[in-house]
């Protein structure tokens, strides 16, 4: 038999709180209003059975294409025709390979480095204004040549234009140069003439080596931009160019060994040298970046006993490792002829020319 057991006093009291607190929490933690998001939509949905019900129209794709087809306003790339070759036959001619040594003579390290000072501290000069006189005995071929105090032997001008020089064994370095440019950049520019102009000069070789052996003496024949340090033979340093007989090597501003031209010169053989100033426009160039509206083209071109053999453009591609560029020989800059001697050696310079194998036509 059962029994029931009444409540006394605090008893009651803590039931009475329970009830209270249950409410409250039951107040603070109430569902939201409305049916679940899930039933939401299917309560805007009429209700049909299996049956009747029509997949496609419950579960519609969403408008417009997918995201991989959307339409753009961006037009296509313009069409280049690949067939069409660019003519490569009027570019320059690419790089001569450069030496670092010249096969025979070789100028010490002390005179290259005190001429790269001394070419930094005296700047190429601006071009010179003839006069009419000037301008006139140049084309007449009346041209003299100073001595440098390198040069040691004897200089003669026994006519107008020809010249005899005769060099001591074991002479070092040195370089001839005219006392008045052959090319004056401010009267014979073909900016200025419209037309082509050339200088060249010839020099007779009448003995080289003088009892010391061919392979220590020997020529060159340039032209320079000045100044130029007379103990060094043209084409060396910056603003010349030359051809040496020694090795037959072409050097344009080049400190180094030359490069591959010609056959070396001997005994009793007549070489020129001669450069060519036209107007060229737009000249091609494997660089775009260097093309200009308009400059002056130049061709150099080296003849032997009379008929022209060899040249370069001037413009051709150098070796950016190397070459120091064509500064002061692309026609903006006044150039004289230079003629360079080292040992013991007999020439006659030939700078008229009525004297001349080579003849223009």
């Amino acid at each position: 038999m059962g029994c029931f057991r009444p409540f006394k006093g605090d008893a009651l009291q803590d039931l009475a709180s329970q009830d209270a607190s249950s409410s409250k929490v039951e107040a603070i933690y109430a569902p939201p209003p409305g049916s679940p998001p899930s039933r939401r939509h299917q309560d805007r949905i009429p209700r049909v059975s299996p049956l009747e019900r029509n997949d496609d129209e419950e579960y519609a794709p969403p408008p417009g294409p997918p995201p991989s087809h959307q339409r753009t306003n961006t037009e296509p790339p313009p069409y280049h025709d690949w067939t069409v070759v660019p003519d490569n036959a009027l570019l320059p001619p690419p790089p001569s390979l450069g030496h670092d040594r010249s096969p025979s003579s070789n100028a010490t390290e002390s005179d290259a480095g005190r001429a790269h000072d001394w070419c930094k501290n005296h700047p190429l000069i601006a071009p010179h204004q003839p006069t009419q006189a000037q301008h006139a005995a140049i084309l007449s071929g009346d041209v003299r040549i100073l001595k440098p105090r390198e040069y040691k032997g004897d200089l003669l001008m026994p006519r107008i234009g020809f010249w005899k020089c005769s060099t001591r064994a074991g002479s070092k370095d040195a370089c001839l140069l005219t006392s008045s440019p052959l090319y004056f950049a401010s009267a014979d520019s073909p900016f200025i003439t419209r037309t082509t102009k050339t200088i060249y000069f010839e020099t007779l070789i009448r003995s080289l080596g003088r009892g010391r052996g061919a392979d220590e003496s020997s020529i060159a024949l340039g032209y320079c931009a000045m100044p130029y340090p007379t103990w060094r033979m043209p084409g060396w340093e910056r603003g010349s160019l030359a051809v040496h007989g020694d090795d037959g090597r072409k050097y344009v501003n080049d400190t180094w060994g030359g490069k591959d031209f010609t056959s070396p010169v001997r005994t009793g053989e007549t070489i020129g040298l001669g450069m060519s100033f036209s107007i060229s426009d737009s000249p091609p160039a494997y660089d775009i970046s260097l093309q200009t509206s308009t400059s002056i083209k130049v061709e150099v071109f080296f003849t032997r006993n009379g008929k022209k053999c060899e040249g370069w453009n001037l413009h051709e591609e150098l070796d950016a490792d190397n070459d120091l560029g064509v500064d002061g020989l692309d026609g903006r800059f006044d150039l004289y002829g230079a003629v360079g001697t080292f040992g013991g050696a007999e020439i006659d310079v030939l700078l008229n020319s009525r004297d001349w194998l080579w003849q223009p036509r």
